[in-house]
């Protein structure tokens, strides 16, 4: 994760470097950078897996760099760094194809991969220049500026509760990114931020002179806050606000309206942008099944996807629930809904998700819930 004072990476353009070996990709990611960012090397394979640096590239501005194994890789190993470095395209930006000559078949089938995918691409060849090369990626980048998460929703001196659980699955020493961006655009549209935990939530609305103007939580605390939190008082998630930003929350609200649907032995896709280590609370292999499954009364299947990796093939699914997208690009995320729209699978957002199995609906106009019926 970038520090507090960086650009986060899902704020960030991805720019994904693919090519052969030796083609040149770590040498032009160096020159592009201005600096040493990917070990070059004369040895063929010498960059086995992806590797991400985020840098500050003029006129581009802030941006997350990956260079990846060569395409033609070789043996069974080659083989599996090669898969990894095609699950890289699906959350690229833009990609760079980087040669030493002229496009072959290997350079050709990754252009037509970008077709498929939507995904803007470059053509490198080595020796071309560099700096009039740089302001061709920049007249590709994404030129949208990111949807905001709630400064939209609040007025200067508004005041807004945040609920941030601290369990075992809490960063030590720190608040998860998506609280800590929520709760910097409340302070730049000089609102306030309550921050508490779902422990101390009755005690801090009794502290406030004034109603809030509303409560958002942590989704896996739903259940308890929804209970403490007056009707009258709107209530969202952060991953709500997330699904917003950078989702579709018509499609999420009917995704989860679909969970009723489920059959036994139907197989739910659970989606994370992010990895991290597992822990036994862990929310998305621990958490989401057992509600999911509270909630259907179904005996279902589950598989998972972290990072990068999204299925190409999404028809064994009867559901996808992906997380809030805070570590990917609006363009990444909408990119895998129209994949789960073309193949006729319902998807749906962690934090929606969460609500519905807590009995909680989700608006997809307002991005508040309706609370628990008593």
């Amino acid at each position: 994760m970038a520090g507090l004072t960086e650009t986060p990476s899902g704020d960030r353009v991805r720019l994904a470097f693919f090519g052969r070996r030796n083609a040149g990709k770590s040498t032009l990611i160096n020159a592009l950078a201005g600096q040493e960012v990917a070990i070059v090397s004369d040895v063929p394979g010498t960059t086995t897996d992806p590797v991400s640096k985020a840098m500050e590239i003029l006129p581009l501005g802030p941006c997350l760099l990956t260079d990846t194994a060569g395409l033609d890789d070789e043996g069974s190993l080659g083989a599996e760094r090669v898969r990894r470095s095609r699950e890289v395209l699906a959350a690229a930006d833009i990609a760079i194809i980087v040669t030493a000559d002229t496009l072959g078949p290997l350079e050709k089938d990754l252009i037509a991969d970008c077709d498929r995918r939507d995904v803007p691409h470059l053509v490198y060849v080595r020796g071309d220049d560099v700096d009039a090369f740089r302001h061709k990626i920049a007249a590709l980048a994404p030129t949208d500026p990111p949807r905001p998460l709630v400064s939209d929703l609040v007025s200067p001196g508004d005041c807004v509760v945040c609920v941030c659980p601290i369990d075992s699955a809490a960063p030590k020493g720190r608040l998860i990114l998506p609280q800590q961006q929520v709760i910097r655009e409340l302070l730049d549209g000089a609102a306030s931020a309550f921050v508490c935990r779902e422990t101390e939530l009755a005690a801090a609305l009794v502290q406030l002179a004034a109603q809030p103007r509303f409560v958002i939580t942590d989704s896996q605390a739903f259940g308890a806050v929804s209970k403490v939190v007056p009707p009258e008082i709107p209530l969202t998630s952060f991953s709500i606000v997330f699904a917003r930003a950078k989702g579709d929350l018509a499609a999420y609200c009917a995704g989860a309206a679909a969970m009723k649907g489920l059959k036994d032995d139907d197989t739910v896709l659970i989606s994370e942008g992010c990895t991290h280590h597992r822990q036994c609370t862990d929310i998305g292999t621990v958490k989401l099944p057992k509600w999911i499954q509270s909630y259907t009364g179904k005996k279902l299947n589950f598989a998972w996807t972290s990072g990068n990796a999204f299925p190409d093939d999404l028809t064994p699914y009867a559901l996808v629930v992906h997380c809030g997208g805070c570590m990917l690009t609006r363009r990444v995320v909408q990119n895998r809904i129209a994949r789960c729209r073309a193949a006729g699978v319902p998807v749906t957002n962690y934090g929606i998700c969460i609500a519905a199995c807590h009995g909680i609906q989700a608006s997809p106009e307002t991005c508040m819930v309706k609370r628990l019926k008593s």
